[in-house]
């Protein structure tokens, strides 16, 4: 149990160094083009009930005036110009 802890901790680290620069590209892709805060943060249950904040990078605009929608398919106009590209190739996951 503990080695395997250490394993995903030291591959985190390793993957977060390697896709950094990636990060900072998408992030001044998003500030550019939306014009928007780019990361999205939402409470999510965990393991155990434990409450942890899920980060991806923002597709979608902040101002929702019609209330809760579900996302369906790629022609929601509530997706911003980055975000479709970043859903498309499934890097606002990254985070």
């Amino acid at each position: 149990m503990i080695a395997k802890r250490v394993f995903d901790i030291l591959f985190s680290l390793l993957l977060i160094i390697i896709l950094s620069p990636l990060f900072v590209l998408v992030i001044f892709y998003i500030l550019i083009l939306d014009r928007a805060n780019p990361f999205f943060l939402q409470k999510r249950i965990g393991k155990n009930g434990k409450e942890f904040t899920l980060v991806k990078f923002r597709t979608m605009r902040t101002d929702n005036k019609n209330g809760l929608h579900i996302t369906v398919g790629t022609q929601d106009p509530r997706i911003t110009k980055a975000g479709s590209f970043l859903r498309k190739y499934k890097i606002d996951e990254l985070p």
